[in-house]
């Protein structure tokens, strides 16, 4: 008799695990919200931070180069949210110095959450070294680092020209709106 009864209880269990995990056709129930023209699907990492960008969030962070704006297409990793926390109230400006004759280089005074991997950089990409130090090429090199960004509104050439002729300063700053 104890069988049976453990039998019917496990059953009766299993049964009500089962109605947990299934949707329900009940008649009483509402149905369920239809998504409207203006309600989108859930985004994807890289679209999240699309969206953010576009709402004023601080993953729109604004970048100059010696006092010319540029435009970035940031990474969407820890290093960046890092990134985007240090400047959200206030911009931080790094003195960068020319190395090796294709990048700058400039120490952010904190550390930030380094994920390196063996990267070949190309003019405009901006990396983040040894977790405390941003560098920004014009040129190109492959060493270990982690991805920040890369610069959109210069080619190679426009890279050179704000990069190549000395020491110059990077402000990056919080993209929302003032």
């Amino acid at each position: 008799m104890k069988r049976v009864l453990y039998a019917v209880a496990v059953a009766a269990f299993l049964l009500a695990i089962a109605g947990c995990a299934s949707p329900k056709s009940s008649a009483s129930e509402a149905p369920a919200p239809q998504q409207t023209p203006q309600q989108e699907a859930a985004p994807t990492e890289g679209q999240a931070s699309n969206a953010m960008a576009e709402e004023g969030e601080t993953s729109a962070m604004k970048m100059s180069i010696g006092g010319t704006d540029v435009t970035v297409e940031w990474e969407d990793n820890q290093a960046v949210a890092d990134l985007q926390a240090l400047v959200a109230d206030a911009p931080l400006t790094v003195n960068l110095s020319m190395y090796g004759g294709f990048e700058q280089v400039g120490s952010l005074g904190t550390t930030l959450t380094a994920n390196d991997v063996q990267t070949t950089t190309a003019a405009g990409d901006i990396v983040l070294y040894s977790g405390n130090q941003i560098v920004v090429f014009y040129g190109s090199n492959s060493w270990a680092y982690t991805r920040l960004g890369h610069i959109t509104s210069q080619d190679a050439d426009g890279m050179a020209n704000l990069l190549g002729h000395g020491d110059v300063s990077v402000t990056i700053a919080s993209g929302k709106e003032e």
